[in-house]
C-alpha cells in the first residue's frame, strides 16, 4: 500500500534506498534544530520553545511536501529569512517580534495566493537572473557576516565601523569549529555542518566554556511562549509594507530555485523544462510558511539540502516522510540542543553562506547594466544589515540603468512595479 501511494517501484527506487535518502537529508540540515533558536532567539523569543517550534515547523512542511506533493524533499526555518526576521526587522526596525510574525503571517498568505492564482509563476519569470542569483549571494555574505559577529572575529570598531576582535578562549573555539567545519565539507561528509556543531559544542563543554546537561533526554519544552502570539493587525501598518514584500520575494526566489535544482536532481523535470508537480509544491510550501507563523517561527522554505538525500538514493515523498520522523524524534533531545552556544553554530552560518554565494559565477559582469544592480545587491545586504535594503537598491538601479541604456525591452512593466514598492521600501526604513 505504501509503495502504491509514493509509486516506489514505479520511480526506480525501495524502502532501502528511501530510507537512507531521509536519513541522509536530515542529517545534512538538522543543524537548523540548533541555529534556528540562535537567531530567533536573539529577537526576544524564548529560546528553549524555539527549539519546538523549529522541529515540530520542520516536522509539519516536510510531511506536506512528502504525503501531499509527494516529493523527497524538506522544509524548515529558511535561513537568511530568519536573519532578516531578526537583524533588520526586530533589531532595526524595533518592530516587536509578536508583530514581525504577523509580517510573516501575511507574507505567507499573499504567497499562497500567487500560487494559487499562478501569478507565483508570472513573478519568477519576471526577476532578472542576475538579481535572482545576487539576491543568494547578497544573503550568503550577510549570513557569513553574522557568523563571524556571533563567534566574536568581527567586532564593533568607533573608527571603521567594524574590526577584529579579541583572540578569546569562546573566538578561538569558534575558529577551531569553523575548520573542523570546513573540512568535513571539503572531504564531502554527510552532515558535515551538523556534526561540525556537535564537535564544537563538544569542545566548548571540554574547556569548560559550556556545562554538560543534566540529562540527555526529555520531554519536548512548551511552545505556548510562542504559540499563536503573532500580532497580525499590528503587521497591517503601512510602513511594513516593505517588509511584508521583502520576505514574499527571498522566499519566492529561494524555494523556486530549491525547487527546480531539487527536481532536475531527482528527474522530476520533463523534457520542456516543466518540473512535475510543481503547483503541489508551491501551495505545500506557502502553507508551511503559514503553519510556522502561527507556530512561532519565521518563514519555512524548501531546504536545498534535500538533493544529498535524493543523491542517496530519494525519489519518492516516502523518504522526506522518514526525515520528518528523525525530527520528530530530535523533540526529545531537547536538553542537548540547548546548551549548544552561538559561537558553536556560527561556522554553520559561514559556511551556509558559501553554498549560498557560489552561484554568483553565473551572473555576466561583462554587463555593467546587469553587473552594478547584482553587485549593489550583494554588498549592501551585509553593509546596511538589511536584505530588504539590499534588495531595493537593485532593484531599483536595474530598471533605471537598462532605461538609460535603451534596453526598455528587457524591464517588463512588473519590474516597475517592483521598484516602485522598493522606493517605498526604502522610504519607510525597513
Amino acid at each position: 500500500m505504501i509503495d502504491k501511494y509514493f509509486n516506489i517501484s514505479g520511480r526506480g527506487s525501495s524502502f532501502k534506498k528511501e530510507i537512507i535518502g531521509g536519513a541522509t537529508t536530515f542529517l545534512t540540515m538538522a543543524y537548523i534544530i540548533f541555529v534556528n533558536p540562535s537567531i530567533l532567539g536573539d529577537a526576544g523569543m524564548d529560546r528553549n520553545a524555539l527549539i519546538t517550534v523549529t522541529i515540530v515547523a520542520s516536522l509539519i512542511g516536510t510531511l506536506l511536501a512528502g504525503v501531499w506533493a509527494k516529493v523527497p524533499y524538506a522544509m524548515a526555518p529558511g535561513m537568511g529569512l530568519n536573519a532578516f526576521f531578526t537583524y533588520t526587522l526586530v533589531l532595526g526596525a524595533g518592530v516587536e517580534w509578536q508583530t514581525a510574525l504577523g509580517v510573516v503571517f501575511i507574507s505567507g498568505v499573499i504567497f499562497l495566493a500567487l500560487t494559487v492564482t499562478g501569478i507565483r509563476t508570472k513573478i519568477i519569470h519576471t526577476i532578472p537572473l542576475a538579481l535572482r542569483l545576487a539576491t543568494g549571494a547578497g544573503i550568503g555574505l550577510f549570513i557569513s557576516f553574522i557568523g563571524f559577529k556571533n563567534m566574536g572575529l568581527v567586532v564593533a570598531n568607533p573608527a571603521t565601523f567594524v574590526g577584529l576582535g579579541k583572540f578569546t578562549p569562546t573566538l578561538l573555539i569558534g575558529l577551531a569549529g569553523l575548520l573542523i567545519t570546513a573540512i568535513l565539507e571539503v572531504k564531502k561528509v554527510r552532515g558535515g555542518i551538523f556534526y561540525g556543531i556537535i564537535i564544537t559544542t563538544i569542545i566548548a563543554i571540554v574547556a569548560g566554556e559550556v556545562q554538560a546537561p543534566e540529562s540527555f533526554v526529555s520531554m519536548p519544552p512548551t511552545m505556548s511562549p510562542l504559540l499563536l502570539k503573532l500580532d497580525i493587525l499590528s503587521a497591517l501598518s503601512l510602513g511594513l509594507i516593505g517588509a511584508i514584500f521583502s520576505f514574499m520575494f527571498v522566499d519566492l526566489f529561494d524555494s523556486v530555485g530549491t525547487i527546480v535544482a531539487c527536481s532536475y536532481e531527482a528527474g522530476f523535470v520533463d523534457k520542456d523544462g516543466k518540473v512535475e508537480n510543481v503547483d503541489r509544491i508551491l501551495e505545500a510550501d506557502a502553507i508551511a510558511t503559514v503553519a510556522g507563523t502561527l507556530l512561532g517561527t519565521s518563514t519555512t522554505t524548501t531546504y536545498i539540502e534535500s538533493a544529498s538525500g535524493i543523491a542517496n538514493g530519494a525519489k519518492t515523498g516516502f523518504a522526506s516522510v522518514i526525515t520528518a520522523a528523525l525530527f520528530f524524534l530530535a523533540l526529545f533531545f531537547a536538553p542537548l540542543i540547548g546548551i549548544v552556544p552561538s559561537y558553536a553554530t556560527a561556522p554553520a552560518l559561514v559556511i551556509v553562506g558559501v553554498y549560498m554565494f557560489k552561484n554568483i559565477k553565473q551572473i555576466d559582469f561583462a554587463d555593467f547594466s546587469e553587473a552594478i544592480p547584482a553587485f549593489l545587491t550583494i554588498i549592501l545586504m551585509p553593509l546596511t544589515y538589511s536584505i530588504s535594503i539590499g534588495l531595493s537598491f537593485g532593484f531599483i538601479s536595474y530598471v533605471v540603468l537598462k532605461a538609460v541604456a535603451g534596453k526598455y525591452k528587457e524591464v517588463s512593466w512588473l519590474m516597475w512595479v517592483i521598484a516602485v514598492l522598493s522606493v517605498i521600501n526604502l522610504w519607510f526604513g525597513v
